[in-house]
């Protein structure tokens, strides 16, 4: 059956079929998806990766909520690994770093309440999400002497390298 999306219709055979959402650029992981649901489609029930896929409202509710995964930037030096990341909007008291040897994970909370009120209009908005990411070493740190500062949205963990992994450079001959 050919089907074809024209400015948020959807046209078979000529003729209007449903109303989508206007096209928006697909991450690989909903490309590949949308790839296996072609090429299955017809020889296999419908539906039947359903269990394999990201949860769709989960999705939805964090862009609602504006709630991201933090950007982050990872600086190999040969004495120690920098971690720096991006957590625009949050405070201080709502971060929580925990580090082991060989990863960082970031946890954090995000809470923005607005209130407007004009005349005999009101409107109260409140929201609120949580975020995590695991970030893996390129080489073992030592998590003791682990320092971090948090200052405009950016937090910055130093995590110097254990002896072993410390980089060292060979003169040649």
């Amino acid at each position: 059956m050919a089907e074809e999306a024209k400015g948020g219709v959807v046209v078979s055979k000529g003729r209007e079929v449903a109303k989508t959402a206007p096209a928006r650029a697909l991450t690989p992981f909903e490309e590949m998806e949308h790839m296996f649901d072609r090429f299955f489609e017809g020889a296999l029930p419908r539906g039947w990766l359903r269990p394999f896929r990201w949860e769709r409202p989960l999705l939805s509710e964090l862009a609602a909520a504006d709630i991201r995964v933090p950007h982050v930037d990872l600086l190999d030096r040969d004495e120690e690994i920098v971690l720096r990341a991006e957590v625009p909007g949050v405070e201080k008291k709502d971060v929580d770093v925990s580090i082991t040897g060989s990863s960082v994970t970031l946890k954090g909370q995000t809470r923005h309440e607005e209130k407007e009120e004009k005349g005999e209009y009101y409107r109260h908005e409140i929201s609120h999400g949580a975020f995590s990411r695991t970030v893996a070493l390129p080489a073992p740190v030592d998590p003791d002497k682990a320092n971090a500062t948090f200052k405009d949205g950016i937090l910055e963990i130093t995590l110097p390298k254990v002896e072993k992994a410390k980089r060292r450079t060979l003169k040649l001959d």
